[in-house]
This record gives C-alpha cells, structure tokens and sequence, in this order.
C-alpha cells in the first residue's frame, strides 16, 4: 500500500466529485486527495451523479466506468452534451485498458482515462496536471474570433454564430491552441503536448478522435479544422468550391 505521510497540504480551494462504487477504493483516494488540499465529496451510484453536479459544481470528477444505475459512458455523455457542465473535466477510472476502450471513452467527451489497478501518486499526479492545464490554457482576457466562430477564454465558451457549443474542456483546449496557431500547422505530437500535457502517455491517435469530435460540434463550421495528411491540422478558412460554369 502506499506510504502517506502526516503533513497535510493547505487547501487548494478546487472540489473533486470521486463516483466510485468500491468503498475502499473511494475512500482511498478521498484520502489522498484530501492530504493534496482538495476537497472531496463522494458518490457510489451513476444515477446520483447528475443531480449532485448540479447541486454543487466541482472543479472535477474522477468517474469510474462500471456503476449501478447510470454507467459512467451515459454519465460522461449527459454531462458533456449540457452547456452548463461540458467545461468539468472527467477522468475516466476503469478496468478495461485496451486502447479501443479509451479511445470510446475519449470520444464520448471524457478528458483523461486512468486504467486499474493505479498507483495513488500517478492518480494525483494526473488530477493535478488536468487542473493545471484547465486553469492555465489561454490568457484570461483572450478572445479569439474567425468566420461564424467566436471563442472566449473568459468564459470558456465557444459560440457559432452566437450560439453556445458544448466543448469539453479537452475539446476547447484542442480549438483554441488551433486558433491561436493562426493557420500554422500543428503536428500531432504538439497538439498532444498542448491539449492533453507532456506528461500523458497517448497514441496519435486519441488527438484524431478529439479532432473528430470537435468537427462534429462545430455543425457548419467543421471545414475550419483542415487535416493536412502526414503532419497534423491546422485552423484555415475553408477554400471556396469553384463556381459552376453556366
């Protein structure tokens, strides 16, 4: 079991819902958690997760996969899809490791993807590294606009034309490096580094998976997120189609 210490850490001020229905393991990692200065709350049902998110608004949630009631698949995709809740980033807490199992969890809107069983530093190191890049991201003031999209950091929303669009945290991090890249290229190792953190271990994939997703929310505007094969995507208005000969 891992070692802990008797110095508690002071209080970061971030709330983490924890959905697990293994006590000890919620319990555990409540723990730990609490000794980083997070405050914890905990849940051991899928069902019970929608009306405490909107109850109390946490800063994150590490959601386990596999839970009575609603799994954690519907709960990441009822979250994600609201605009009011798609900006909280979930870690996704499973059994199951094959890389097709995290792409689907990526896929439907969740940010990171931890596999059990886990070592506890990798688990904080990785909440850690999700909040930080949550908070640090663009500059708080930076507001960014092309065609029918507007995208404020501020607020962390995206809008076409004037309408919200559900991004997820990871969503908004992968448009907006894109957009501030002002049509330069970003190779898929970049984009890694920049939306998700050095520190993540993924394929090159899971960024195609993300780019896909943000395509698909963007309706009319897909067009913007251009691949250029071979080396990554890039952020362009999209070429006109040639007129008709009459």
């Amino acid at each position: 079991m891992l070692a802990m210490d008797n110095e508690k850490t002071p209080a970061t001020g971030k709330s983490i819902l924890i959905v697990e229905d293994e006590t000890d393991l919620a319990d555990l990692i409540c723990y730990n958690l609490e000794r980083e200065g997070y405050e914890c709350r905990c849940i051991a049902a899928g069902n019970l997760v929608l009306d405490e998110v909107r109850r109390a608004r946490p800063d994150l949630i590490l959601l386990d996969r596999m839970l009575p009631g609603l799994s954690g698949d519907e709960i990441v995709a009822h979250l994600k899809k609201n605009p009011a809740t798609s900006g909280i980033p979930i870690i996704l807490l499973t059994a199951k490791a094959e890389e097709s199992d995290q792409l689907v969890g990526f896929a439907l809107g969740a940010d990171d993807y931890v596999t059990k069983p886990f070592s506890m530093k990798v688990l904080l190191a990785r909440v850690t590294a999700m909040l930080r890049r949550v908070e640090s991201g663009l500059p708080v003031d930076d507001v960014m606009e092309a065609g029918p999209l507007r995208l404020s950091t501020s607020h962390h929303q995206v809008t076409l034309n004037g309408e919200p669009v559900p991004l997820t945290a990871t969503e908004f991090r992968l448009l907006a490096a894109l957009m501030k890249a002002q049509g330069r290229v970003m190779d898929r190792a970049r984009l890694i580094d920049t939306v998700l953190g050095s520190e993540t271990i993924v394929t090159d994939r899971t960024i195609d998976v993300h780019v896909t997703a943000v395509r698909r929310k963007l309706k009319s505007a897909a067009e913007w997120v251009q691949t250029v094969r071979g080396v990554g995507y890039t952020f362009r208005p999209p070429a006109k189609s040639p007129a008709r000969k009459t």
